[in-house]
C-alpha cells in the first residue's frame, strides 16, 4: 500500500496526518486565509521533513497513493456569515414562510436571504413569462443577490424558467447570473428542505470552488498522477470536479466521527461522544456501538436539508473564539480571530482575548513549547488584551478575570455536550484545544470518562484515512408500483456508471447497496427497507424514494487491538506553576506523552504534553496511558 496523506484544514490551524504503511506521522501548520493552498503545501512540506529528516515535498507526493482533503472553511464561512448574498425566485408564494417555520430558519433566512425573494407565475403566457422572469432576476441582483436559487413546485416549472434565463442571461456575458435549480440539486418533495439545500450550497460554493481548484492546480504542478480527493460530510471522498459544496460543510467533524468509530471498536466503547475543539467551532457527534449516528435529513444551523448528514452539532466555541463582555457578562464566541490576526499571544496584531491567551497566562500552556516548539507565544500581549477587554471594564484583577474566563469557556463547552451525554458515555476529546478543556467540560456535563487519542491534534485528519470513494443517489419513485421503481433503478445505475467512471472506477468493481426510504407525509420520519429490482412498491401515506449507495474501496490503515495496561507511576519531566484560583497557584507535574509507555498513570492536577497538544488533568481526575499510547482519563470525584 502506498502512502496516504490526509489533510484537515481549519480556521486557525491545518492538520496533516500521513500513513506510510507502518504507522502515522503528523504535523500542523498555521492556516493562511489569504491563500489556503499555501498552508496546504507548507503542511505537506513539514510532513515530508518529519518522514525523511529533510523536507522533500516532491518525493512525498510521488510516493503518495491518495491525497484526501477536508476543510472547515465552509462551516466557518457560514458561522461568520462570510459569503455571497442569496436571492430566491420561486413559484410558491408560501415558500419563504415555510423556510422560516423555526427560529433557526428565521435567523438564517434573515442573514442569507432577507428581502431577496420574489415569485413568478409558472403558467403565464410565454411573452409575459419571459418579461417577468427577466424583471425578477434583475430586481434580485439590484437588491444585492450574487447568486439566485430557482425553486419551482415541480421540475417542469424550473425547466421552463431555465430555457428563458439561459437565453436572456447567457453565461458568456458579464451580466450572467449564477443560478441553481432546486430539483437538480435534490429530488426532495419537501420544498423548504430543497430550497435550504440550494441556498446553503450557493453560499458555500464560491469559497470552496476558488480554493479547491487552486490546490488541485498546485498539485498538478508536481505531476501528481491521482487527483486531489475532497472528503465529504457523508464519510466518502470524491474528486474536486465531482464534489458538491454543500457536502463539504462539517466534513472535518465527520472525519472526527470516523476516527471515533475506529477507536470505539478498538476500546469496546458502547456510547462515545466526540468533542472536536477547533479554532472557530466545537463539533459534537455521537458514535453508538461503533456506528456513526446519521440523520437521513441533515441539519445545518438548525434548518433541515435534503441530504443525509452525520448528526453533528457545531457551537461557536473554539480555541480562537473571542471572549468578551456583553452587557457585563463574559461570553465566548461565535466570533473568531482565526489564524490572522489570531489570538493576541500569536503576536500578529490580535486585539481580542481567546482561551489560548487565558491558558497561556494560567500556566497551562508553555510559551516556548506551543506546537511542539515551532511557535513562541507572547504572554505580555495576552496580559494587555485581557486587562483592557475584561479585567478593567469589570473592575477585577487579572487573576480573577482569568478564572472567570476559563469557567465561561468550560461552561460553553459543557452546554454543547449536555444534550448528547448519558450514563456510561466516554468523551473523545481532540482538536488543538480539546485536550486542554476536556476534563473541565466533561465534569460539568456529567461525563466520567475521557479518551484523548495520541493523534488528538490531528484527529479529524486521522479519521479521513478510513474513507472510500463514494456516491449516494436518492430519487422519488413517482408511482407506487414495481415498474416505476424499476425505471428509477435503471436510471440511477446509468448515473452511477458515468460518475464512477469519471472518478476512475468501473461500476462492476464497486460495492452497490439499494434501499427504499419511506417518509411519512405527516411526521416526516424516514424508515429504511432493502430493495431489489422488481420489488412491489405499495406504501400508502408515504413518499417513497429509492437510494443507491456506490463505493470504491481505498486503502485503510490497520489499527492494533488495544486494552488498558497495568498502571504504574508516570515519570514527570518537570513542574509547572498553574493558577487554580484567583488566590492560589498549584505546583503541577508535567509529563510528556511520547516519553511515557503503556501503563504509566497519575492523578490530577497534572499537565501532559502530547504531540502538538497540551492535556490538562484537573484535580480529581486520574490518567492512564493505554497500549496504543492514548490517554484514558477518569473522574474519581
Amino acid at each position: 500500500m502506498g502512502t496516504l496523506i490526509n489533510i484537515d484544514n481549519g480556521g486557525t490551524l491545518t492538520d496533516i496526518c500521513v500513513w506510510d504503511g507502518n504507522g502515522f506521522s503528523f504535523t500542523k501548520t498555521l492556516t493562511t486565509p489569504h491563500d489556503l493552498s499555501e498552508c496546504l503545501f507548507t503542511g505537506i512540506e513539514k510532513a515530508s521533513e518529519a518522514l525523511y529528516g529533510d523536507a522533500d515535498i516532491t518525493r512525498l507526493l510521488h510516493e503518495t497513493e491518495h491525497v484526501r482533503y477536508s476543510t472547515t472553511q465552509g462551516t466557518n464561512a457560514l458561522v461568520e456569515r462570510r459569503g455571497p448574498m442569496i436571492g430566491i425566485l420561486t413559484s410558491m408564494t408560501g415558500l419563504a414562510t415555510a423556510m422560516q417555520q423555526t427560529p433557526a430558519g428565521g435567523k438564517l433566512f434573515a442573514d442569507l436571504i432577507a428581502d431577496r425573494h420574489l415569485t413568478f407565475d409558472p403558467d403565464a403566457e410565454l411573452e409575459a413569462f419571459e418579461f417577468d422572469a427577466v424583471q425578477k432576476v434583475n430586481r434580485l441582483t439590484t437588491l444585492g443577490a450574487a447568486r439566485v436559487v430557482v425553486a419551482g413546485a415541480s421540475p417542469q416549472e424550473e425547466q421552463r424558467l431555465r430555457h428563458v434565463l439561459l437565453r436572456k442571461f447567457p453565461r458568456h456575458l458579464l451580466g450572467s447570473v449564477p443560478l441553481i435549480y432546486s430539483w437538480e440539486l435534490a429530488g426532495d418533495r419537501d420544498h423548504a428542505r430543497r430550497a435550504w439545500s440550494c441556498v446553503v450550497n450557493s453560499f458555500l460554493h464560491p469559497t470552496m470552488e476558488r480554493f479547491l481548484y487552486s490546490a488541485e492546480r498546485r498539485l498538478q504542478g508536481y505531476r501528481v498522477v491521482n487527483p486531489l480527493l475532497v472528503y465529504r460530510n457523508d464519510g466518502a471522498s470524491s474528486r474536486v470536479a465531482k464534489s458538491v459544496a454543500l457536502k463539504t460543510y462539517s466534513s472535518g467533524p465527520r472525519g472526527g466521527l470516523e476516527g471515533t468509530a475506529a477507536l470505539a471498536r478498538v476500546y469496546g466503547l458502547q456510547h462515545a461522544l466526540m468533542m472536536d475543539v477547533g479554532g472557530t467551532t466545537t463539533d459534537v457527534g455521537v458514535v453508538e456501538n461503533d456506528t456513526v449516528a446519521v440523520a437521513d435529513r441533515g441539519r445545518i444551523e438548525g434548518v433541515r436539508i435534503s441530504y443525509p448528514m452525520s448528526d453533528v452539532t457545531s457551537a461557536g466555541v473554539g480555541g480562537s473564539s473571542v471572549i468578551r463582555l456583553v452587557d457585563g457578562e463574559i461570553t465566548v464566541g461565535p466570533q473568531s480571530v482565526g489564524a490572522a490576526p489570531g489570538p493576541a499571544c500569536f503576536g500578529f496584531g490580535g486585539k481580542q482575548a481567546t482561551i489560548t491567551d487565558v491558558n497561556l497566562l494560567l500556566g497551562v500552556l508553555d510559551a516556548d513549547t506551543y506546537l511542539d516548539g515551532t511557535f513562541t507565544l507572547d504572554a505580555s500581549r495576552s496580559r494587555s488584551v485581557i486587562g483592557e477587554t475584561i479585567a478593567d471594564p469589570l473592575g477585577i484583577s487579572l487573576e480573577e478575570a482569568l478564572i472567570r474566563m476559563e469557567h465561561a469557556y468550560f461552561d460553553a463547552l459543557s452546554v454543547a455536550l449536555a444534550g448528547s451525554a448519558k450514563e456510561g458515555t466516554t468523551l473523545l476529546a481532540f482538536g488543538g484545544a480539546g485536550p486542554m478543556s476536556a476534563t473541565g467540560a466533561a465534569r460539568l456535563a456529567g461525563i466520567k470518562q475521557v479518551l484523548i487519542p495520541r493523534t488528538a491534534a490531528v484527529f479529524s485528519a486521522f479519521g479521513i484515512s478510513f474513507s472510500d470513494i463514494g456516491k449516494t443517489y436518492e430519487v422519488i419513485v413517482p408511482e407506487p408500483n414495481a415498474d416505476s421503481a424499476s425505471a428509477v433503478h435503471d436510471a440511477l445505475l446509468v448515473r452511477a456508471d458515468r460518475d464512477m467512471f469519471q472518478e476512475g472506477y468501473l461500476l462492476a468493481d464497486c460495492e452497490i447497496t439499494w434501499r427504499l426510504l419511506l417518509e411519512g407525509v405527516e411526521d416526516a420520519m424516514v424508515s429504511h427497507l432493502s430493495y431489489q429490482r422488481g420489488d412491489e412498491i405499495d406504501y400508502p401515506g408515504c413518499v417513497v424514494s429509492l437510494q443507491l449507495n456506490v463505493s470504491a474501496a481505498l486503502p485503510h490503515p490497520e489499527l492494533p487491538e488495544s486494552t488498558k495496561a497495568d498502571p504504574r507511576s508516570a515519570p514527570a519531566i518537570g513542574r509547572r506553576q498553574i493558577r487554580a484560583t484567583a488566590d492560589r497557584i498549584d505546583d503541577v507535574p508535567v509529563h510528556v506523552l511520547d516519553e511515557l509507555t503503556p501503563g504509566h498513570a497519575g492523578t490530577g492536577p497534572a499537565i501532559i504534553e502530547g504531540p502538538f497538544f497540551t492535556a490538562r488533568v484537573l484535580p480529581g481526575w486520574g490518567f492512564l496511558v493505554t497500549r496504543s499510547g492514548d490517554l484514558m482519563l477518569t473522574d474519581d470525584l
